[in-house]
């Protein structure tokens, strides 16, 4: 391995040094997406119980904002409850576009390395280019210098596109994954707003039922 990278001459460094930068994003993004993470499973389920047991308490709420980004985004759901159509709405959607911007966080990183690692790459092809011609002299090439320059923009270009590869999957991967975790807080925060908006009607009509 140290062979390689001293055959494929300095230009390579910018490569490795982008690949652990792309690993480093790699790990902490399989980490924090995982789906017990992000959609811990009957949490709904629990939140909905804590509510009828009336033990919707600030503290409660906030362990459960900090469980997990659908345990924010039903903690909102459930502390703006008594307010207005329009004043839940945008407090809930202000809450999941928040969560939503955690969840793609460093995506973008992930996405730059796999464009900018083929370009990477191809300056080190010119690099070795530049040490091709330079080995050239009136009086003939010198071999040695010729078969650096050749490795040069070998070794540079086949690992710019080795390391664009992964990056490129693995950033679809995680923006899929992403995409089905928006529309499950989505999906969940709607449905539990719709039960909270419906139980609290049944409480107002019983109360003006008791009062007439």
């Amino acid at each position: 391995m140290l062979q390689i990278i001293h055959e494929a001459g300095w230009p390579i460094w910018l490569l490795l040094i982008t690949s652990v930068f792309g690993l480093a994003i790699i790990i902490e993004r399989t980490l924090s997406l995982r789906k017990r993470r992000v959609l811990p499973p009957g949490l709904l389920d629990e939140v909905i119980a804590l509510v009828r047991r009336q033990h919707d308490l600030p503290a409660n709420l906030e362990r459960l904002a900090g469980s997990s980004p659908l345990g924010r985004v039903l903690a909102e759901v459930v502390a703006v409850r008594g307010q207005s159509d329009a004043y839940r709405h945008t407090a809930i959607e202000e809450v999941g576009k928040d969560a939503a911007w955690q969840l793609e966080r460093y995506l973008p990183g992930l996405a730059t390395i796999a464009v900018i690692a083929p370009l990477m790459g191809l300056f080190g092809t010119v690099v070795g280019m530049i040490e091709i011609f330079a080995s050239y002299t009136p009086d003939g090439g010198d071999p040695s210098q010729l078969a650096r320059g050749i490795a040069i923009a070998l070794y540079n270009t086949g690992f710019g596109i080795l390391l664009a590869i992964p990056a490129l999957i693995m950033h679809r991967f995680y923006r899929t994954r992403v995409d089905y975790f928006t529309h499950q807080l989505e999906r969940q925060a709607t449905t539990l707003d719709r039960i909270l908006s419906g139980h609290a009607a049944r409480a107002g009509e019983s109360y003006m039922a008791e009062d007439a």
